[in-house]
């Protein structure tokens, strides 16, 4: 099993091979749909972001509350499919990596190669199991919009295969 550090470099990214099991180590960002929405229209409108997307990884997952003595409640993959729309835009700002659940659209794959990024699959319904992984979790913007807010998250050794590689190479089409 492959160790990933994020953020993340184009050497590493050039390296993965679709359906190669990982451990993601390092900073990420947690934001689904509402947040998604926001981010692309701030890109639109040519405003500041609330984080810097340069290689960086967003997780597509809402938590929910961390139980009493626990970091992060439940955080499992929500389907990356909803956040297609908005994904090409967030590459060529340069966001480097998204893991989340289910089959990409074309044109995100196409994305992901033209701009040199990856994207990562995790286990769905296992959000509790996943939750062990999470180290420090909190909001750092669009808090207004709860489990929808973006989160800053820091992961030790958490599992994803490679969903779609540098190259094109998809797994849901093996």
């Amino acid at each position: 099993m492959k160790k990933i550090i994020t953020p993340l470099e184009q050497k590493i990214i050039n390296e993965l091979v679709a359906g190669e099991f990982v451990e993601i180590s390092g900073l990420i960002y947690g934001a689904r749909d509402a947040a998604h929405k926001i981010l692309f229209e701030m890109l639109k409108s040519k405003k500041n972001l609330p984080f810097d997307l340069r290689n960086q990884t967003i997780y597509y997952v809402g938590p929910t509350p961390a139980p009493p003595g626990k970091i992060i409640g439940s955080c499992g993959p929500t389907t990356s499919s909803r956040m297609d729309r908005y994904t090409p835009a967030l590459l060529r700002a340069g966001l480097k990596g998204m893991i989340g659940k289910g089959i990409r659209s074309d044109d995100v794959r196409k994305a992901i190669v033209k701009y040199g990024a990856v994207y990562f699959i995790t286990y769905g319904g296992c959000g509790a199991y996943l939750s062990q992984f999470v180290k420090k979790s909190e909001a750092i913007a669009f808090c207004e919009l709860g489990p929808e807010a973006i989160y800053r998250m820091v992961v030790e050794n958490f599992p994803a295969i490679v969903g779609i590689d540098s190259k094109g190479r998809d797994i849901y089409s093996f």
